[in-house]
Formats: C-alpha cells, structure tokens, sequence
C-alpha cells in the first residue's frame, strides 16, 4: 500500500537573483520516519497554485515554522513590527488552503508559523511581540546557545481536552522558538495547551471527527524519541490513512 500524501506548503526565500520555494527538511523527514507518509512540497505564490487541484491529491496537510510571520493586515490594522520578516507569497496561499481544507475535513498539523496560520485563517488575532506584552513570558530562541539547547525543552504546557487524552499527561515540557503567538482565538477553535504566563501553544478543531491539530512549539525536532511528539505524528498518520470525513 502506498504511503498518504501529505501537501507541505513552503517559504519563499531570494538566494542572489533567484526565488526559491523551500522547506526545513526537519518537517518532511518525522512525516516519513514517524507518521510513514509521503511528504509533497507544495510552490507558494498564488499564480502557482490551484487548491481544488492540490487537495485532490492531498490526504493531509502540514503547516510549518518559519523565520517569516503573518502579515499583520490579515487580522487587524496595524503595521508590522518587522516589515522585512513577511512572507506574502505564502500567506496568500496558507490562508485560504487552511479554511478550504478545514471545510473539507483534511487532516492537518500545524506547527509555528503554521500555528498562527491557522488561527489567522479562522478570524483570530496575533501578538506581534509577546515578550512586549505585559504579563507574558519572553518565548523566543535563546540565541547564542547550541542548537540542542536552543530547540531543547525550554517550559511546561498544561493539556487539556483531546490533547490530554491522547498524550496521556496533563503536563509537558516543550521547545521555545517564537516572538508571535495568538491574540484572540479563532472562531471554532479550542485551546488545548497554554503556557505558564497564559499564553495559548496549542489549538484543536474545529470539527471533532477531523484531525486538525496547531502547536506553538515544535515537536518535529525530537519525533523520533519524545513520546508526546511521536504520538502526535502517529495519530496525524493514521488520520491520512483513514477514509476522507
């Protein structure tokens, strides 16, 4: 049996004179390893892409991270606090394949960026800043530090929900790697983890009978051996195996 095909949408990136659609390969590899599907690149841009014709092949979607964050206009009025880190190409593409496939009921995982994606697509809000924002804890990447310490787990979560049931804890430790995080909640979605200073690092829905899973931090880093991230990319696997809802 052929493994599922899972769409994983990519960033734009300028190398000298020339535009490149690339993706970390930390995301495909834990989605063939752990979830034994096919991971497919999808362009960004929307002249590339046709989302009747990429969900027809599609039998799940994965929304990554990225240096790039949502343009600010696609949930309020005010400007960006880092004009040069957007990625238009790709929100106009994430944006309306995440409403379409939530529509149609495709399983998703989205993680980081793809985490905002989603609740920006559902009409919620970003903090652009959150280490500004009175009350909350500073969530970026410790810089300077190696790179096993800077992705390692860095705070606890508090699960609830599905979340809770099927890692089986009502706590984890988590990695830390961004600056934005959600404002208001997007319509339908419920959130299943939150941080220590309040802040939401996990959102599920909104339909029950979907997987449709966001996390803020990053559990491809350590799919392998964490056993919350592998049972997240397990049960994400098994949902694209699964017959279409």
């Amino acid at each position: 049996m052929s493994r599922p095909i899972i769409l994983i949408p990519s960033c734009t990136k300028r190398i000298d004179d020339y535009t490149f659609d690339i993706v970390n390969r930390g995301y495909s590899t834990p989605l063939a390893e752990v979830a034994d599907c096919q991971p497919l690149l999808l362009p960004v841009g929307p002249s590339l892409i046709d989302i009747d014709a990429a969900l027809e092949v599609a039998d799940g979607l994965l929304f990554t991270g990225s240096p790039s964050n949502v343009e600010p206009r696609h949930y309020g009025d005010e400007p960006p606090v880092m004009p040069d880190a957007l990625d238009p190409q790709r929100d106009a593409v994430t944006l309306p394949l995440i409403r379409t496939a939530i529509e149609r009921k495709i399983p998703m995982m989205a993680i980081c960026r793809g985490f905002q994606e989603l609740n920006v697509a559902m009409g919620g809000s970003l903090l652009q800043s959150v280490h500004t924002e009175e009350g909350y804890l500073d969530h970026r990447e410790r810089k300077g530090l190696p790179i096993e310490v800077r992705w390692g787990p860095s705070h606890p979560v508090r699960l609830s929900g599905q979340l809770k049931e099927w890692i089986g804890k009502d706590e984890i430790i988590v990695n830390s790697l961004h600056g934005q995080g959600i404002g208001r909640l997007g319509d339908g979605l419920q959130a299943e983890a939150r941080a220590e200073d309040g802040l939401v690092e996990a959102v599920r829905g909104p339909y029950d009978d979907a997987f449709c899973l966001g996390l803020q931090w990053h559990p491809e880093w350590d799919a392998k051996t964490n056993p919350a991230s592998k049972e997240l990319f397990l049960r994400f696997g098994a949902a694209a195996r699964g017959p279409r809802k």
